[in-house]
């Protein structure tokens, strides 16, 4: 088990919805920004499914004001984009592909952080199409062949970090600071507190406990496999393979 990357000068993390960042990387990316550097978002789908019995117009607004809010509480100083796909109906393209590859020829990160594909039984199509396509946008944006359209230089980042992974082989140790970074965060979605937090609207601060102690345990968890105390977990990709 690998422990932390030197933090990086900058970083790009692609998650499938807004939150989806948060949950999986946002006390690594909390640590960086806090280190000095310059970290960008990149949300695929709009999130208009995401709360059952609010308008999907005003939700994909709400959804935009709220992961930005959420970027600002990680200390985040780059670019929050939000690729626009119709909640539940990201495809994994080529035009897609290009989409990303784009943003990261572009944004130009030395770390891309993203959903494993590989990983098994996964229910949600947007998780799986996500990690698809970041995987396979890391590689187009190193290569020059690609997406020439682009008329912008290639990049290859340094390390791509997958999330959600079965079997990590990488952690980035975590402090409570960072960990109270993630949690903020997270609660700036509050769109989602009943749907995926559990929360009522209503709660008096029980619920809302329960879930920072939810946070904790996940992070918990994570240190143990590497002897400290609370970590983030990942698959470390070598881009160049």
């Amino acid at each position: 088990m690998r422990i932390d990357l030197p933090a990086p000068a900058s970083a790009l993390a692609i998650g499938a919805h807004p939150d989806d960042v948060e949950f999986e990387c946002g006390a690594t990316l909390a640590k960086w920004t806090a280190a000095g550097a310059t970290v960008h978002l990149l949300i695929c789908t709009d999130g208009s499914k995401g709360t059952w019995d609010a308008d999907a117009d005003a939700l994909i607004a709400r959804r935009q004001t709220e992961q930005q809010e959420a970027a600002r509480r990680l200390g985040v100083s780059g670019e929050v984009r939000f690729l626009g796909a119709e909640d539940g109906e990201l495809d994994h393209t080529v035009e897609r592909r290009s989409d990303l590859s784009r943003v990261i020829r572009e944004l130009r990160p030395e770390v891309v952080l993203g959903h494993d594909p590989w990983q098994r039984w996964r229910i949600h199509p947007d998780h799986r199409a996500a990690g698809w396509l970041t995987v396979d946008a890391v590689v187009a944006s190193r290569d020059p062949h690609y997406h020439r359209e682009h008329g912008i230089a290639h990049h290859r980042p340094a390390a791509l970090l997958l999330f959600e992974c079965e079997e990590p082989d990488h952690l980035e140790n975590v402090e409570q600071p960072h960990l109270d970074a993630k949690i903020s965060a997270l609660l700036a979605h509050e769109s989602q507190f009943e749907t995926t937090m559990e929360i009522d609207a209503d709660d008096d601060g029980a619920q809302a406990l329960r879930f920072r102690r939810r946070i904790l345990g996940e992070a918990r968890d994570h240190g143990r496999r590497g002897g400290v105390r609370y970590a983030e977990a990942f698959r470390l990709i070598d881009p160049a393979s």
